[in-house]
């Protein structure tokens, strides 16, 4: 029976984890997340882009613990805000803002703009303790909703209308959101060439060394 590899989602968003888990189902994976680890320093997501921050995230994690990680950094690009908030869009309105103040604020930018094109766009990267990453990709486009709608998901889902299915992604079931996220479409990516990536992090992953103790020679 093969051991499951331990691979780490850096991050305590328990709606992001239970995604990810639910995309990797059925791979030899043990998948934790931060929550199940003592206190871990945070990461200044003080990139330029989606993928500077998610490689940040993941390379860090797997340094500190010592196992592979898995990050992503996704977020909403508006057109008619000129692409914010983007790599912004966690601390849009601040620091201590919940969701519910992001996505209100969002509304309140976009108000009497009658361009509400915009994107969620997700870059997924898997890193080892040391050296490089391997990245993947996802974007799923919509509109920018004229009022909050839908009890589920997080973040900026109430506001996000995907025409395809004539809802908004808190309207949504988790099959469906599954299916056309941008998180989904990355893993998707990277669910369809995961053999590959398994072999990549065996090859990858730091050799422990052996040291023999002087009471062993004994």
């Amino acid at each position: 029976m093969t051991t499951p590899m331990p691979l780490v989602i850096a991050t305590r968003n328990k709606g992001k984890t239970a995604e990810i888990r639910a995309l990797l189902d059925g791979f030899p994976l043990d998948i934790r997340d931060l929550d199940d680890f003592g206190p871990i320093p945070p990461v200044v997501e003080d990139g330029e882009t989606f993928e500077e921050n998610a490689y940040k995230k993941a390379s860090f994690t797997a340094r500190v613990l010592g196992v592979p990680a898995l990050a992503d950094d996704s977020g909403l690009v508006v057109d008619a805000l000129g692409g914010a908030p983007g790599v912004h869009s966690a601390r849009y309105g601040g620091e201590d803002a919940n969701d519910k103040a992001k996505y209100l604020k969002l509304l309140a930018e976009m108000e009497g703009k009658t361009d509400r094109r915009a994107a969620f766009e997700c870059v997924v990267s898997i890193a080892v303790p040391y050296g490089a990453a391997l990245t993947y990709e996802g974007r799923c486009e919509g509109v920018i909703a004229e009022a909050p709608a839908g009890e589920g998901g997080f973040g900026y889902d109430p506001v996000f209308f995907y025409p395809p299915l004539e809802k908004t992604f808190a309207q949504l079931s988790a099959e469906e959101k599954n299916r056309v996220s941008h998180r989904s479409r990355a893993l998707i990516e990277l669910r369809s060439e995961f053999d590959k990536a398994l072999q990549w992090i065996e090859i990858h992953m730091p050799v422990q060394e052996k040291f023999q103790c002087a009471g062993d020679a004994l």
